[in-house]
């Protein structure tokens, strides 16, 4: 069946949109082309600076014929009628109708039959509307025709489009269609520099063949892999290793056809900074790569413009070797952590987007000046940072908002120092180095270097604290209270900086759960989910002894939010947020949802409990329910509830209250009883020294007795005041499970 091949030729395409454009472009034509009847095999689109391309393999020739029925009025309707259905059906007469009986009485129906179309004019169709209708963030109108109503919006000027269809052996045809005054064509364009002359292509292997002979590596992928390979053969053989930045190698490779890795320096004196900042400004001002010190020079080896690359004017990407032996893969730096490995180089590696004759020394030099000016305002901004103190900026954040409703940042230091003395102590920090760290933590939002860059916040604090002679604790704090950014970032190991991570998380949602200006829906401007997934991370991953609603009253109560009965209702709402986000962090790791509602709904953050209780109690629950006693006393509790719900229906009344032992009539009555005080005050014991393992022990205890009631007594008797006092005994069976969570929240 034949291919279809697509390429919108343009100037730049930011490098930030292309993968999004490259797959809205697949979506919208393979969606038309299957609403159109045109199923094919696969389809894969591309993207580069320059160019959009989509192929979609095994597109039928032509559309299926179509055969449809629409019914008509009745037999003997009015004549208007029988008219208004010729029209809509397309017949000449009521003759070509067919007649069709219902429970109705005898309709007529017209058959209509809707031969298929070319599948090449129903694509010279499809790919014109998806062009003007493309969903570009930002576009622009360009020349004469920009003039006119309803002109052409495309991300950067369109110069061209490609459009081909035909099978693998035979010669395609060009797809008939034109968007202002652009015709479509078998005709594209390789390299800006290196071979802009316009060359025919047939189909997709011919395509990507003769791109890459004119020096254009279509597939991103392809780019990024030559780019990590290179850079880091590169290094390598230079002594040095690569620092490995996912983000900045996708934008980079789409920022070049062609790429070509190079290697600059800069002056060692830059050093002397936090690597952070060079690596950031590096990174944000030039998109280069920094490297740090590995091993000693290769014998021989020495700085290459396209290290594996022979001769650049004859050997494809795809036959660049690889280093005799790998090198070792360069992990990134912890996010805001500070180098992992050895210290910066004074190296950075450049990809530039051509082969220059003089081996790229233009380009390096460019390259060089450009991050030697760069790296001397940011030494400058770090330099001049150093000469205040962090406590001496703290005086300006009495005039800076944090938020209308919620006053000053200076007064949000003063909440979140007041909160870390008061957890210190629960946590097992220093109450002085946790008030210090607290004091602190948000100086450094206030100097020059995070000013030019807000990524390193937190980072520069820990920096300029160590700077001034600050205790190593309270510096970490200063990083590290930020932490967990996100499910995959680590929580805090300082206890200082688990003191006032957990003070400044819980602050900012008591503080907006206040004002009432809470998450809804998709919306959550001041991350506050993200703040209670850290509270929670960090309370069950050192598992801190917390009652969360006593930490927060508290904290109601000492910031002049008023007494804790005017906010007893946000507070309540808090801890069911809180609620929530714990559930959905225990159904990511694969807990029950059904035990986790059975555990909250039995002893829930609303009414006090500790989170490290709850977690601990649904795994305890979880594996007393895999055991056969725990399936059994589960079945058994499931019996008991089931009859009490079916019997309180029928009589409209509740069995509810103490049984009466006059009323027992048989041993199996009087054990269950006894069973069942006994196990509640075990396994209320157990709850209360948090046990839980030995509380589902003592619920297993009931399973005998309740098998032996159930196989030995009747409950539904004659006698109504014996049938009263089984349903009530009943009913203690569901009581005393509630010791340890409620069961008829759980499945099975």
């Amino acid at each position: 069946m034949p291919d279809l091949l697509i390429e919108l030729f343009s100037e730049e395409i930011p490098a930030r949109m292309q993968a999004r454009a490259a797959d809205d472009l697949r979506k919208l034509v393979t969606d038309r082309l299957v609403a159109a009847g045109l199923l094919y095999d696969g389809a894969k689109a591309f993207a580069t600076p320059r160019r959009l391309a989509l192929a979609v393999a095994g597109v039928p020739v032509r559309q299926p014929d179509v055969k449809e029925e629409k019914k008509g009025p009745r037999v003997g309707a009015p004549e208007g009628a029988i008219k208004g259905f010729l029209k809509a059906a397309g017949l000449a007469s009521i003759d070509q109708a067919k007649i069709e009986k219902d429970k109705k009485g005898d309709f007529y129906v017209a058959v209509i039959e809707k031969p298929g179309r070319p599948a090449i004019e129903v694509i010279g169709e499809i790919v014109p509307d998806v062009i003007r209708s493309f969903p570009w963030p930002k576009s622009m109108r360009w020349g004469a025709q920009s003039a006119k109503p309803g002109a052409l919006g495309w991300v950067r000027p369109l110069h061209s489009i490609l459009a081909t269809f035909g099978p693998e052996t035979e010669e395609p045809d060009i797809v008939p269609f034109a968007v202002d005054g652009i015709a479509a064509g078998d005709v594209t364009h390789g390299h800006r520099f290196l071979a802009p002359a316009p060359f025919r292509v047939k189909r997709l292997g011919d395509y990507v063949a003769k791109l890459e002979k004119a020096k254009v590596v279509l597939d991103a992928e392809r780019r990024k892999e030559i780019i990590l390979a290179d850079a880091k053969n590169l290094a390598f053989a230079q002594g040095y290793e690569l620092v490995e930045d996912p983000g900045l190698l996708a934008e980079v490779a789409g920022l070049v056809e062609w790429p070509v890795v190079l290697m600059g320096s800069f002056d060692e004196s830059f050093l002397a900074m936090p690597p952070e900042v060079i690596r950031t400004t590096i990174r944000n001002n030039q998109k280069c790569f920094v490297l740090r010190a590995s091993h000693p020079p290769l014998q021989g080896e020495g700085r290459r413009a396209a290290p594996g690359w022979g001769s650049a004017a004859s050997t494809a990407p795809a036959e660049r070797e690889t280093p005799s032996r790998p090198a070792a893969p360069a992990d990134l730096p912890p996010a805001g952590g500070g180098e992992a490995k050895a210290p910066l180089a004074n190296k950075f590696i450049l990809v530039a987007n051509t082969e220059a004759t003089d081996g790229g020394k233009a380009i390096i030099a460019g390259n060089e000046r450009v991050i030697r000016a760069r790296l001397s305002d940011a030494k400058f901004f770090y330099e001049t940072d150093l000469k205040v103190k962090l406590e001496d900026r703290l005086p300006k954040f009495k005039g800076i908002i944090f938020h209308e409703k919620l006053g000053t940042q200076a007064e949000r230091i003063e909440r979140i120092e007041r909160l870390a003395a008061e957890l210190a102590p629960i946590v097992g920090a220093d109450v002085e180095q946790a008030k210090r760290a607290a004091r602190l933590c948000k100086a450094d939002l206030l100097t020059e270097v995070v000013g030019e860059f807000p990524e390193l916040q937190g980072l520069m604090g820990k920096y300029y604290a160590l700077a001034q002679g600050e205790d190593a604790s309270v510096a970490v704090a200063c990083e590290d209270h930020y932490k967990p950014l996100g499910p995959n970032d680590r929580v805090p190991a300082d206890f200082v900086s688990l003191v006032v991570a957990l003070a400044d998380k819980i602050d900012t949602l008591s503080a907006f759960w206040w004002i009432n200006e809470t998450p809804t829906g998709s919306k959550d401007p001041y991350a506050l989910r993200r703040a209670a997934l850290g509270v929670i991370r960090i309370i069950l991953e050192k598992r801190l002894p917390l009652s969360l609603r006593g930490v927060v009253e508290k904290h109601f109560e000492s910031s002049s939010w008023g007494a804790y009965s005017d906010h007893a209702e946000n507070i309540d709402r808090l801890m069911a947020f809180l609620e929530d986000r714990l559930t959905v962090q225990l159904r990511e790791q694969k807990a029950r949802h059904d035990l986790v509602d059975a555990v909250l709904d039995a002893g829930s953050l609303v009414e006090g409990h500790r989170l490290i209780s709850v977690v601990d109690r649904v795994e305890a629950l979880g594996k007393f329910l895999d055991t056969e006693d725990g399936k059994n006393l589960l079945a058994g509790y499931k019996r008991a509830t089931n009859i009490i719900r079916i019997e309180e229906k029928k009589d409209a009344r509740e069995y509810v209250g103490a049984p009466d032992p006059q009323y027992y009539r048989q041993d199996e009555e009087w054990a269950l009883a006894r069973a069942i005080d006994a196990a509640k005050a075990e396994a209320s014991a157990a709850v209360a020294r948090e046990d839980f393992a030995a509380a589902m022990r003592a619920m297993a205890k009931l399973r005998p007795h309740v098998d032996a009631f159930f196989d030995k007594v009747t409950v539904n008797v004659e006698d109504k005041p014996l049938r009263e006092n089984r349903l009530k005994l009943l009913n203690e069976i569901r009581q005393a499970t509630r010791a340890v969570a409620d069961f008829s929240k759980i499945e099975g």
